[in-house]
């Protein structure tokens, strides 16, 4: 394999497209082709009171990683951003990472009640609890999603949680993926395009987001912001692994001026802050007018500022003889980083508003990869979607394919055979003086934060794919 193969870890940062107005006609530009007997075209699949049934299992199980070692390959990357590092397909989970960018939707509920909320603060509430619910699949997901391969796509429609999504690998130096998500209903749009940077600190490999997330709700003419936490994953060499998320995540209200400040706390000497956020609402004046708390692996609450200090106050106090009794208990160990006890409740203020909760994984979840319900679909070749689908669509991948049905082998050989194609395609167009095109995103502003931005163009949905590249 070449060490043109990047490492991708499963994080996302994003960055956003254009204003309110525009969006509103741009966005839904293509839009005017979404209708019953068009989204019906997606194949003929088994349905259950009118909706669509999805897979609940991947064909296969996965296979094991116990005897497998990657100090070899990263002993000399301490320190290093992990740009250029091949790893081996065993390190990989079943999906493109244009797949995992798709898994932020997974919890789209909590944008579309939006719509029906008239506060702008009570908005805010939900769009946090989107923020916080669009990482929660990585707990526990350790394998890294596949590199996309230049002009690689992928597309989901579901009608059942109202939104689509199309996204592109724009960029493969640096590897860039964009993406555009909308409601069905025309409610809002969703987009970014994901950067992320990677370092191998020995034990662990840290990833920090790069870009801005942008979401704009149509019927309310308001736009956010928002970047991801930064991610840490635990003994890559030695012991178990396992993820935290920690960094301050600032969402800002462009039409407002609101702003809510999440802290994604990292886990602590004793693990007790492990997986915990916590944050606040504050308005244009920055006046604090609700705090935000929780799990992003478990559950967000909502409650009054007073009522929040007045309760941390009440338990700091038994927190103080405990901590001791820790200190004499703790004991320090070389060979990994022992994942801390986890404590999958959390201490609920008297007064709060539960914002959101995870949804339990499948009970065979543990030999498939660590996936949800929702990933372990996003891979399904449905009946007619080979009709209908550009071939550049992911689902088409060959090394993905070949994993999720637990063959190895065919997997390395199609990864390594895809690479190499890319690499020929390159030095063709080197030759030839020719610079990659691409094809439903194109470079632009955000008139939010004024940072360079991939911008859906339209057309997708419109369902013309001549000229598309042959990257499989």
């Amino acid at each position: 394999m070449s060490n043109d193969d990047e490492f991708f870890d499963a994080v996302t940062g994003l960055e956003s497209d254009e204003s309110c107005e525009g969006l509103s006609e741009a966005s839904f530009k293509d839009a005017q082709g979404i209708d019953s007997s068009s989204q019906r075209n997606n194949g003929s699949v088994p349905q259950e009171n009118g909706i669509k049934k999805h897979r609940t299992s991947l064909p296969a199980p996965m296979f094991s990683r116990n005897n497998i070692s990657v100090w070899s390959i990263l002993k000399k990357c301490i320190g290093l951003e992990l740009s250029k590092i091949t790893m081996p397909i065993a390190f990989n989970e079943p999906l493109s990472f244009l797949q995992r960018i798709t898994e932020y939707m997974e919890h789209t509920y909590l944008i579309n009640r939006t719509s029906s909320m008239s506060d702008s603060i009570e908005r805010m509430r939900a769009v946090a609890a989107f923020a916080v619910s669009a990482v929660a699949s990585q707990w526990d997901r350790t394998g890294k999603p596949f590199n996309p391969l230049l002009g690689e796509t992928y597309e989901l429609i579901r009608e059942d949680q109202d939104f689509r999504i199309v996204s592109e690998q724009v960029s493969h130096h640096p590897p860039v993926s964009a993406f555009h998500a909308e409601s069905l209903a025309g409610d809002f749009v969703f987009h970014g395009s994901i950067y992320p940077k990677l370092k191998f600190w020995g034990k662990s490999v840290e990833a920090e987001p790069k870009g801005t997330i942008t979401l704009e709700l149509l019927k309310h003419r308001e736009a956010y912001t928002w970047s991801n936490p930064n991610c840490c994953v635990h003994n890559v060499i030695l012991g178990k692994l396992w993820i935290e998320q920690y960094g301050t995540v600032e969402i800002v209200n462009h039409s407002t001026g609101d702003k809510c400040v999440l802290n994604f706390k990292p886990c602590g000497m004793f693990g007790k802050e492990l997986h915990k956020v916590e944050g606040y609402i504050q308005d244009k004046s920055k006046k604090k007018l609700a705090v935000i708390y929780g799990k992003w692996t478990e559950c967000m609450w909502s409650v009054d500022p007073q009522a929040y200090e007045v309760h941390k106050k009440s338990e700091k106090k038994g927190d103080n003889k405990k901590q001791k009794n820790d200190e004499l208990e703790g004991a320090e160990n070389d060979d990994a980083d022992d994942m801390p006890e986890v404590q999958e409740t959390v201490s609920v203020v008297p007064g709060s508003t539960l914002l959101w909760r995870i949804d339990s994984r499948p009970a065979h979840s543990s030999v498939m990869y660590n996936f949800t319900n929702f990933a372990m679909c996003l891979n399904e070749l449905e009946p007619g979607m080979e009709a209908i689908l550009p071939h550049t669509d992911c689902r088409f991948r060959p090394d993905i394919r070949a994993m999720e049905n637990s063959n190895m082998d065919e997997a390395s050989k199609e990864k390594e055979r895809l690479e190499e194609k890319q690499r020929a395609a390159r030095k063709e167009r080197a030759k030839r003086d020719e610079e990659w095109s691409t094809r439903w995103f194109q470079m632009g502003t955000n008139p939010y934060t004024g940072s360079q931005d991939w911008i859906y163009t339209g057309g997708y949905f419109n369902r013309n794919y001549q000229d598309l590249p042959d990257i499989y």
